[in-house]
């Protein structure tokens, strides 16, 4: 039996991360690529994930230098396909704040030394928002997909973005598979939905980002996206609509700040779990996961009758090796017949 859990059900955990603040000089305070405001601080180098970047930019890091801990403090930001982010940070990049899409991209970390193995020890596990993966459509969805079948149906074009590098990919992917395996399916036939999935594939762009762009460009009749995605294009102007299918995951995503990052970086990630932040989350279309803030949103944010997680699957470990290795792995199998890219 797969273990199922809905967002109003979320266990409580026990709160072990405290915030304190440090001085780290003289700057100006502001959001973005070099953003600088106050009237003391230091730079914090904050690396993430491509699809978040908007909220960053224009709530989260105002809002933080707002607050007594973030006087002063500046940013230098780095956004894109998260799979690239760890390997970057990796290779060299400065990194204080990390936040990836998918927790093996958070261990790569751990395993280079960078971030510390505790990175999980908090009340929330070390997931700031969370998400869902959902089919964005044209507007008035004209073919009708309603469902994980009507996605696949003779005719339709998708488009999702390619798993070895973009971790929202992965995130698609094990939404599909984990779908058909709550609807009773073995596993053996819920990869092969996999493989008829991206046989409908048009295009794989490098992240979700990317990939929002080639939909709203007028690639594929349907987008498998991050609902924060969707509801961020929606805002800004974006003539399509989106559907949450009954059987979908739950999307987590991992934050943490380096072992050497200054004070003031682990005040921000503090601060990403208060309660002004959080509802600073779920304006941008993210998920709170303070649950009290989660339940003040419920209107926007329902929760799907058959919503999954990834341990209801083995956890990211067993799955990023079965599904994900680049030379041993099914879905690599999948993508290399089909002439895609697995590097």
């Amino acid at each position: 039996m797969h273990r199922f859990r809905s967002l109003s059900s979320r266990p409580a955990r026990i709160m072990l991360a405290a915030a304190s603040t440090l001085a780290l000089g003289l700057g100006v305070a502001a959001c973005g690529d070099d953003s600088s405001g106050g009237s003391s601080g230091g730079q914090i180098n904050l690396v993430a994930y491509s699809t978040p970047e908007t909220v960053y930019d224009e709530a989260l890091i105002p809002g933080f230098q707002k607050t007594s801990e973030g006087e002063g403090a500046t940013f230098k930001n780095s956004f894109g396909p998260s799979g690239d982010q760890q390997r970057a940070v990796i290779a060299g990049q400065p990194a204080d704040y990390v936040h990836l899409s998918i927790e093996p991209d958070m261990q790569a970390l751990v395993d280079a030394g960078i971030v510390d193995s505790s990175w999980q020890d908090n009340q929330y596990k070390g997931i700031v928002q969370d998400s869902v993966v959902v089919f964005a459509v044209r507007k008035g969805n004209p073919k009708n997909i309603q469902t994980w079948d009507d996605v696949v149906k003779p005719g339709v074009e998708v488009v999702t973005p390619n798993v070895f590098s973009s971790g929202g990919a992965k995130w698609n992917l094990m939404a599909a598979y984990g779908a058909q395996i709550n609807q009773g399916k073995s596993p053996a036939e819920a990869l092969a939905f996999l493989k008829t999935l991206l046989e409908h594939a048009v295009v794989q762009p490098g992240s979700a980002g990317d990939a929002l762009t080639a939909f709203t460009s007028g690639k594929g009749d349907v987008l498998l996206s991050y609902e924060s995605d969707v509801l961020e294009a929606q805002k800004a102007g974006e003539d399509i609509d989106y559907v949450i299918p009954d059987d979908t995951i739950l999307i987590e995503t991992p934050a943490a700040t380096t072992v050497d990052a200054p004070t003031q970086a682990q005040d921000f990630l503090t601060y990403l779990w208060t309660p002004e932040a959080q509802q600073l989350w779920a304006d941008g279309g993210y998920r709170p996961v303070d649950q009290s803030v989660l339940a003040k949103n419920k209107d926007k944010f329902p929760s799907p009758p058959g919503l999954f997680d990834i341990d209801s699957l083995g956890g990211w470990e067993k799955v990023n090796s079965e599904f994900f290795d680049p030379e041993n792995g099914s879905v690599a199998k999948i993508e290399s017949d089909l002439g895609v890219s697995t590097g």
